[in-house]
């Protein structure tokens, strides 16, 4: 079986690190890196994705990562792709499910068993 490949889009390089790293020893995942919402989204049309993580603020250029939410959500082609908030505030995923997106997980919980379950539902 191929590795799932997994998107991650506005995280600084370290928290980038934390994702790859736990998203690949738990799932055996590929993590990609997106800088910004054009390269994610020019990503997304180019290659194949099995998770979108996005970042609540986009650490390149400072953006909310919702707009990047409801772009996919809104895009016939890409919305067959599951996508994640990355944040801590309760408030903002809440947000970003309603934009379309699933039940994320903030960098907080990177590793524990609710953020695990969640990310397994996508990935397995």
């Amino acid at each position: 079986m191929a590795a799932k490949r997994v998107l991650s889009v506005g995280q600084c390089f370290a928290d980038h690190c934390a994702i790859a790293r736990t998203l690949q020893e738990h799932f055996g995942a590929e993590v990609v890196p997106a800088d910004d919402a054009g390269e994610a989204l020019a990503r997304l049309r180019e290659e194949t994705f099995d998770l979108v993580l996005v970042n609540r603020i986009l650490d390149r250029d400072g953006a909310q990562g919702v707009e990047l939410v409801k772009e996919i959500a809104a895009d016939d082609e890409l919305r067959r792709v599951p996508v994640m908030l990355v944040s801590n505030h309760d408030d903002s995923q809440r947000q970003a499910v309603a934009c379309g997106a699933v039940a994320g997980f903030g960098k907080a919980a990177l590793g524990q068993p609710q953020m695990l379950g969640r990310v397994k539902r996508v990935l397995e």
